[in-house]
């Protein structure tokens, strides 16, 4: 069974409400790397809250892990647009807020707490920000204010990592950056992720996958397959190849604005 798996799945935030998303089919194998992208209001917020178990389905399925998700999942970690660090916090203590709330690390936390510092240095340090461990949130840049909140996704090394236009805010340079950042931790120890994102290079450079969604209610699209070796490194975005890819993924999404989106996937 995928890692990820949508059978059938609409979705209407309140009972008479119009379907934000309708009739969606998904498989994401673990380990795979997928972007979804698609007009704003399109759905794609809407399909992380279902796997992360924060909504759930008005029709059809939602599995992650080989079981149905029927509520907020341990496994999964969570980054967004803003980076939501606590502003009494540092830089360390924000990392390792999620050993204090996920289970088995929470009630572990007293007895292995060195350890668990240990490996958030390591990981503080993994990103590029060593040094600034004791720093408070108003003391980082925009740039690394999301290095810290990916850090702190992925401390309680979760299988799965949702990621929701997570350097959309960032200017162009800082935001190339954290793609070669985010790649790099993703090859070292590969995890299941589900990006979402408006960002048609950063889909093509970050993933296996590209997901187009329709306009509202949001359907799958399309799905494309992204053949670009790896590693990536930043000069394949000046490639044919990449290219080719972010036109035709351009295309389709530029075809919703005039015509309402098919109910089938459809070859990228």
């Amino acid at each position: 069974m995928s890692f990820v798996r949508f059978e059938s799945v609409s979705l209407a935030y309140a009972e008479g409400a119009p379907l934000a998303i309708e009739n969606v089919d998904l498989d994401v194998q673990e380990g795979e790397f997928i972007a979804v992208v698609g007009p704003s209001g399109c759905g794609k917020s809407t399909l992380m809250k279902l796997v992360s178990g924060l909504r759930a389905p008005t029709e059809g399925y939602v599995y992650a892990g080989g079981r149905q998700v029927g509520g907020p999942l341990k496994i999964v970690g969570m980054a967004f647009q803003a980076s939501n660090l606590l502003p009494w916090r540092t830089t360390l203590e924000n990392v390792m807020l999620p050993l204090e709330i996920v289970e088995p690390h929470r009630q572990d936390l007293r007895a292995r707490r060195a350890e668990y510092e240990a490996e958030a240095r390591a990981l503080i340090a993994r990103v590029g920000l060593k040094g600034f461990e004791d720093k408070y949130p108003w003391e980082l840049s925009g740039g690394m204010q999301q290095r810290a909140s990916i850090c702190r996704a992925l401390i309680h090394k979760p299988r799965l990592l949702m990621l929701d236009e997570p350097f959309g805010a960032l200017d162009a340079f800082t935001r190339e950056e954290l793609w070669c950042m985010l790649r790099d931790l993703w090859q070292e120890q590969p995890f299941t992720v589900i990006l979402v994102t408006h960002d048609l290079r950063e889909a093509v450079f970050l993933a296996d996958t590209v997901y187009v969604m329709s306009k509202r209610p949001g359907r799958i699209l399309t799905r494309r397959q992204i053949d670009l070796p790896r590693p990536r490194e930043l000069d394949v975005t000046y490639t044919d190849a990449f290219s080719s890819h972010v036109h035709v993924l351009r295309e389709h999404i530029g075809r919703l604005r005039e015509t309402p989106a098919p109910a089938l996937v459809t070859p990228g």
